[in-house]
């Protein structure tokens, strides 16, 4: 089986390293624009298989979508981070260039393929996706909700060991919905548990309620620490989102994905629990919400679809030049 990662920088090449490491699958391809980027960092994990005994083959090329060929997932992502002085018009509109270009040509040889939308605004890209691709709505998924999780799991779990509960981060379980966006992003805090107890039974609520919001500002923490966007836990996220598709997992997952009636909300791509396998996002879990979490949703996918139609006056004024 085949997949294939667009654009070889530290998120892509993670991701990549990631399902080597993993061992589920037959093939990656990584493609890059810079000349010899993709081969190089190819070549690094062809030789770490060594060691680690892993039987993924990694293909590097660059600008070469014939390579990527009959894959069964394709991760897309290409573009650029917004930059001093750039506006957020002019983010969406290079971003969205980006990403037209790079799906209409991997879908040239992967017609069959399952999309994973990583470029920023996740939520604006994948809907963008879907509607110049006319895919249907289970094969364009965005990351973001795995991610936010993982973020919000850590959170609670360190949150627990400060009140004295030495808890392991694999122990705790807990969800995100709503957009990727440090300001609409939905912590689900009643679904929050450790080893099955919930998270409230165990620690005070001003507690937990600081957890959700260093969640929410979790990739901009990163950011200002390390000067740049985080790659290892995008990575391992997008790559066990990969691994549920390949090997049909039927694994609950929350993502970015079409919404139409679920949650009472049509024509957006927003963050939602889904079961992922090997058609892509199989079936939209509706998950009952509290009044506040509902009204934060809400607010979130009205976020969403503000962006949405930036974008489409973007596009719309781009094609008017």
């Amino acid at each position: 089986m085949k997949v294939s990662v667009i654009g070889a920088g530290n998120v892509g090449a993670t991701i990549a390293n990631v399902i080597v490491q993993k061992n589920f699958a037959g093939e990656v391809v990584l493609l890059d624009i810079r000349e010899g980027y993709a081969e190089g960092k190819a070549m690094d994990m062809n030789q770490a298989s060594t060691i680690l005994g892993s039987f993924t083959k990694v293909t590097g090329v660059t600008n070469d979508y014939e390579a990527t060929a009959n894959s069964k997932v394709i991760v897309v992502t290409s573009g650029i981070p917004r930059k001093p002085g750039m506006t957020r018009e002019e983010l969406l509109g290079t971003n969205a260039k980006i990403v037209k270009d790079v799906v209409s040509q991997a879908l040239k040889y992967s017609p069959d393929a399952v999309f994973i939308i990583i470029s920023n605004p996740m939520d604006a890209m994948t809907y963008l996706t879907i509607k110049e691709t006319g895919l249907p709505r289970n094969r364009v998924l965005g990351l973001g909700g795995m991610l936010d999780s993982a973020r919000f799991k850590y959170y609670i779990t360190e949150a627990l060991r400060a009140e004295g509960i030495d808890a392991s981060l694999t122990d705790v379980e807990g969800m995100v919905i709503g957009g990727h966006n440090d300001k609409t992003m939905v912590p689900l805090i009643k679904y929050a548990s450790y080893r099955g107890i919930p998270v409230t039974n165990l620690i005070n609520w001003d507690i937990i309620l600081d957890a959700a919001r260093k969640t929410k500002v979790g990739g901009a923490t990163l950011t200002s620490l390390i000067g740049t966007s985080a790659w290892y836990a995008p990575g391992a996220a997008v790559a066990t989102l990969v691994e549920a598709i390949v090997t049909d997992a039927k694994k609950l997952i929350p993502c970015c994905v079409y919404l139409d009636g679920e949650y009472g909300q049509k024509d957006v791509c927003i963050g939602v629990p889904v079961v992922m396998g090997e058609n892509g996002a199989e079936k939209i879990v509706d998950i009952n919400l509290d009044g506040p979490e509902y009204k934060f949703f809400n607010a979130s996918v009205e976020a969403a679809r503000e962006t949405n139609r930036l974008l489409a006056e973007v596009l719309s004024a781009a094609k008017d030049k």
